[in-house]
């Protein structure tokens, strides 16, 4: 392991001079939390004590608030580190206000960009504590393993809620409404950010463990093939970018290759029923009908005004049914202004990352770019407050340069200098007139 991962540490030891973020207040956890949770949504299966949607929207909604709310009070002075990740987000409130003044999609397209601006400004309150560390790793996989262990309690609780028929048997939130790809996406993110704090040092084999292998069960049991490939993607990319200097990210890449290639062989029909959900291969290879949803959003007719700055904030469906994919999302509701938006948001971010050496951070913000890029094919959420922004956050914060301190003045160097004075002769100093 280089010295760019384990700082030093012996082998087999959690690195604990690795946080740079010791000025981050705890309470920057739970502002990350209550931003997590007004992400969680408020549609999604039946729980098993019936809740009102107008109740869940009112605790998401007064999660951001308080999210909000907190961190101005932990930053009065509203010193905030400027980014280009950051600028671009608050540039595509342009164009959402301007389709959604318009109310065509009515008066909730104001309401969600209402949303988005404050969520936007929550993260730039918290920008001042992105220093390039994994403290908000730590708070993301805390906050995401919680939503987790809700679905696994519903499912203890009542396996016929957590698995209805009506979602063919996959596992959804019986406690909170979580759809299987809300489970899919949250298992998937902290199962690669875990295996890469593993990687690093950054956390012991047994909490690692506590995390990876009850997510993974949860993951199995959602059926998300998106989740699934951007978990496998995501930690080849990530993983790639350690192999030249780190020797643990070379090891688990060579047993991961022969433990795939030899699952790959011997449970190869296994894995294909898994793929397909009991669903056809032409109904597979139509993407399960989303690709008739998006031929009929690009035949629609638009206006210039609406090509450009979309229809306003929506619920990203089309025709009553639901987009499933970013890009088109944005394009309706944004238009393209706000697809160029959002593509130079990955593509800044990618370039950063590129150019960053080699480290664990870097790794981690492979990993979030690559599983946002490619979920947003087949799910929606880049151009509104959802995980996938806050996970392209997360990104930027770990892509982020630590802020230069200025060496501390001692005692020594705040003293003036002696300067030493000439000694003059006796007969030099008597006066010229006597």
């Amino acid at each position: 392991m280089t010295a760019e991962l384990d700082h030093g540490t012996r082998p087999g030891t959690p690195d604990t001079t690795a946080p740079r973020a010791a000025g981050t207040p705890k309470a920057a956890g739970i502002v990350w939390a209550l931003l997590g949770l007004n992400t969680l949504g408020s549609a999604g299966a039946k729980t098993i004590v019936p809740l009102p949607r107008s109740l869940i929207q009112m605790a998401t909604m007064g999660a951001l608030v308080a999210a909000f709310a907190l961190a101005l009070a932990l930053n009065l002075r509203l010193r905030i580190r400027s980014g280009a990740f950051l600028s671009l987000l608050t540039l595509l409130l342009v164009p959402s206000v301007i389709s959604s003044v318009n109310l065509e999609v009515g008066f909730g397209a104001l309401f969600r960009c209402g949303r988005l601006a404050l969520f936007i400004a929550t993260l730039w309150l918290l920008s001042r504590w992105w220093d390039g560390s994994v403290t908000f790793v730590r708070h993301h996989i805390r906050m995401y393993f919680v939503a987790l262990a809700t679905a696994a309690a519903g499912l203890v609780i009542s396996p016929g809620a957590a698995m209805p028929e009506l979602y063919g048997g996959r596992l959804v939130g019986a406690l909170w409404p979580l759809t299987p790809p809300q489970i899919g996406q949250y298992a998937a993110v902290i199962i690669g950010l875990t295996v890469l704090l593993l990687l690093g040092r950054r956390t012991t084999r047994g909490s690692g463990a506590l995390i990876i292998v009850p997510s993974l069960v949860l993951l199995a049991l959602t059926h998300t093939r998106t989740a699934t490939v951007g978990l496998l993607a995501g930690l080849v990319l990530a993983i790639g970018s350690l192999v030249l200097t780190s020797a643990a990210a070379r090891r688990f890449f060579t047993w991961a290759v022969v433990v795939c290639t030899v699952a790959g062989v011997g449970f190869a029909s296994a894995l294909q029923a898994w793929f397909l959900r009991g669903q056809s291969k032409e109904y597979f290879t139509s993407l399960t009908g989303r690709a008739k949803v998006w031929d009929a959003l690009l035949a629609a007719p638009r206006t210039t005004a609406e090509q450009v700055f979309g229809v306003g904030l929506g619920d990203k469906s089309f025709g009553g049914l639901p987009i499933d994919n970013s890009w088109l999302a944005v394009y309706n509701e944004q238009g393209l202004l706000g697809v160029t938006l959002v593509a130079a948001i990955i593509v800044v971010l990618a370039g950063v990352a590129l150019l960053r050496p080699p480290s664990l951070e870097r790794a981690c913000a492979i990993f979030l770019i690559s599983y946002v890029a490619i979920s947003s094919y087949t799910e929606a959420g880049l151009g509104d407050a959802s995980p996938y922004l806050l996970h392209l956050a997360l990104a930027a914060s770990l892509l982020a340069a630590p802020a230069a301190t200025p060496p501390l003045a001692t005692a020594a160097s705040l003293k003036t200098p002696v300067v030493p004075q000439r000694r003059i002769p006796r007969w030099a100093r008597r006066s010229e007139l006597t």
